[in-house]
């Protein structure tokens, strides 16, 4: 079983405890907030463009000013702080946690790819009280020196008053420092592995479909019942990896639980 979260939960936490030292009266850290916390489990494959699927976990860590109305939050949705947030935009900055990827199995020959992280901004809005679109920018730091882009957007619907139903597409882009990271495959590592060789510029990276079912079990505590589909498109469903040993289909099925805390500066 896979683990990650801790590092960005810890700094999360420093950081909410330095900001809430420096507030003053007035000054716009000043009102009520809410922390989200959470877990999920989930079946997925064992690498990203895998045909094996392996069992893991992942944080859910939310931060952002309590606003007029309830928000939606998505299991894709990852680690926030809120800038903005006003009911109905916010946006602000965001961040990922990533494991290294080991050379074994099906990745054998390959050179490994260091644990690190993505950091960026996200923006997200209401088109319709029932809708709700959402983009992420990422940089990736050490583990790779590309640029990520996430766009999702969600319908939900509540089937009873605790009960809520959502999904809707994903796409998602990447610079060629990304895909050279993860699907990039050289001169040497093709000797070493059998791969043809493969050299992989920027585009789209997948397209796909998600749902879930949310269950309100308390005011502040919600648990969710997850699938995700998406197939590898330009230079990730072009490159050998996937080709000659993966597989352009990815599915995710899993569970999660989030607890919310309000609080005030």
């Amino acid at each position: 079983m896979r683990i990650v979260g801790t590092i960005p939960l810890l700094l999360a936490s420093g950081l909410m405890a330095s900001t809430a030292a420096q507030a003053g009266e007035g000054s716009w850290i000043s009102g009520d907030w809410y922390l989200t916390l959470g877990a999920t489990g989930l079946i997925a494959p064992n690498f990203e463009g895998g045909k094996r699927y392996m069992l893991s976990a992942q944080p859910i860590i939310s931060l952002g000013k309590a606003g007029p109305e309830a928000r939606f939050i998505s299991r894709n949705d990852n680690i926030s702080l809120a800038l903005i947030d006003d009911g109905s935009v916010r946006a602000g900055l965001t961040g990922k946690f990533l494991f290294s990827r080991d050379s074994k199995d099906e990745l054998q020959g390959l050179d490994p790819v260091r644990w690190g992280g993505e950091v960026g901004g996200f923006f997200e809005f209401y088109p319709l009280d029932w809708v709700r679109a959402r983009a992420e920018l990422r940089h990736g730091i050490r583990a790779h020196n590309g640029f990520v882009a996430d766009i999702a957007t969600d319908a939900f619907y509540d089937v009873t008053p605790t009960v809520r139903i959502s999904g809707g597409p994903r796409v998602s882009f990447a610079s060629a420092g990304y895909f050279d990271a993860y699907y990039g495959v050289n001169a040497q590592e093709s000797v070493a592995s059998g791969l043809s060789q493969y050299y992989p510029g920027g585009g789209l990276k997948s397209v796909g479909l998600g749902g879930a079912i949310t269950w309100k079990v308390t005011d502040p505590m919600t648990a969710s019942l997850f699938g995700e589909y998406s197939r590898l498109e330009g230079p990730a469903a072009d490159s050998s990896l996937v080709r000659e040993r993966g597989d352009r289909n990815q599915w995710t099925f899993g569970v999660s639980t989030a607890y919310r805390f309000n609080f005030s500066m």
